[in-house]
């Protein structure tokens, strides 16, 4: 029976040679992930199923991430209980701050995920490491307990959406563009429990980072998964990062699609979210003049050094506006250090940004950049729902990077593009 890449790699851990759409599978995990929102939950639940140790100490990652640096005392017990069950556990993969990162930046660039590898994780963004050639979604935190337990989960197999690239993009254009121009295609309900498949010859065009970025909001098409096939951007990652052997699937040449989207590359503009669905997207064309207060750039889509990089290059020798508020924040400690060697901390600040340490912070409207009544900003973040960063009537306008920088320099919501002529 044919298959796509995410339907051979549940049949393997599952132990079966084939699976089809709609069938329920129970699958081996090769990692379970939990943050300081979702584990306290999982864990309390772990406790009820009376065993003594998690299935593989080795195959569990717990990572403070949302609310850290803690932010009151809710968010101090919160972490104390992730730290504690660490340690009690002998979990390998626990990390303290001062090493902490974003989790979905962090667990790639600390080798975590490879090719092929099925992974869960209770947090909705899991759905990142499809860039490297894996499975992974996110779950309930009962899921999460009773794999931490068991080291198994249920899937109901997904049918698959192709995505067949071609083409190059544009200067200013990014993986962040590209998504969100599906997102607005499809609809947030668009790929619902189905996997979001990528093919085609443009792929050769898209970095890794970008394929982190497009894999990361998969789930804002409503996704259970997005996933890359293994190229020669992807095994470059890969044996830069994870020690073990990449296992590659690759979709069969019959394999069935319930829907095959034809994207040129080189026909997307920078494309922005208004609120307050990431689906009520405009090209940057369409936008108009739409004043702003904050920028954000940085989290588990658009941390990332490349991101930065972007950033930084508009920002450099420029002031933000006037009144404008601009918070940075690279999405592990490795990306702040490099940043800092690359000059890059030196341009945000000169510019007039503020650094942070790296956070889930503002995205969820945890801290480090919460919105009042009536505020307007710019992120590089994922969703942007009502009071997602902070009051429910202030809000928040998905972007690129570049897209970002160039708003802070003006206060508006602007093309970098314009930037280039002055």
């Amino acid at each position: 029976m044919s298959m796509t890449m995410t339907q051979k790699i549940l049949a393997a851990h599952a132990g079966l040679d084939s699976v089809q759409p709609g069938q329920l599978i129970m699958a081996d995990l090769d990692l379970v992930l939990g943050n300081d929102i979702t584990s306290p939950v999982a864990i309390r639940e772990f406790a009820k199923f009376g065993v003594d140790a998690v299935f593989d100490p080795a195959k569990v990652a717990l990572v403070p991430d949302h609310f850290t640096p803690n932010k009151d005392i809710k968010a101090a017990e919160q972490c104390k209980c992730m730290r504690e069950f660490a340690h009690d556990h002998k979990i390998e993969h626990y990390f303290e701050i001062g090493k902490m990162g974003i989790e979905h930046a962090l667990l790639p660039e600390q080798g975590l995920v490879d090719a092929g590898d099925l992974i869960i994780g209770a947090d909705s963004h899991t759905c990142t490491y499809g860039a490297l050639g894996a499975f992974s979604t996110g779950v309930g935190s009962t899921d999460m307990a009773a794999a931490m337990a068991t080291g198994k989960a249920w899937f109901k197999v997904p049918g698959a959406l192709r995505f067949n690239l071609t083409g190059k993009p544009s200067k200013w254009v990014s993986g962040k563009d590209l998504i969100l121009h599906i997102i607005g295609m499809t609809g947030v309900d668009g790929a619902l429990y189905r996997s979001m498949e990528f093919t085609g010859p443009g792929i050769e065009a898209l970095s890794i980072d970008d394929r982190f970025t497009i894999c990361n909001m998969a789930i804002e098409a409503g996704a259970k998964n997005g996933i890359f096939p293994v190229d020669a951007v992807a095994r470059t990652y890969l044996a830069a990062h994870c020690p073990r052997t990449p296992v590659v699937y690759e979709a069969d040449a019959d394999a069935q699609y319930e829907k095959t989207y034809e994207i040129d590359l080189g026909s997307i503009r920078p494309t922005v979210a208004f609120p307050h669905l990431p689906d009520n997207t405009r090209t940057i064309d369409e936008v108009g003049q739409v004043k702003i207060d904050q920028v954000v750039i940085g989290s588990c889509t658009n941390g990332r050094i490349s991101d930065l990089r972007v950033a930084a290059s508009i920002l450099k020798g420029r002031q933000v506006a006037s009144g404008m508020r601009v918070i940075v924040f690279p999405a592990t400690q490795a990306i702040y250090l490099q940043a800092m060697d690359e000059g890059l901390l030196r341009i945000f600040v000169e510019s007039g940004a503020v650094v942070s340490t790296p956070t889930c912070g503002p995205c969820l409207g945890g801290h480090m950049g919460i919105l009042a009544k009536g505020e307007r900003a710019v992120s590089t973040t994922n969703r942007n729902f009502v009071g997602r960063m902070g009051h429910v009537e202030s809000e928040v306008y998905l972007a690129s990077p570049a897209v970002a920088a160039a708003s802070a320099l003006t206060g508006y919501i602007t093309d970098p593009g314009t930037l280039e002529e002055k």
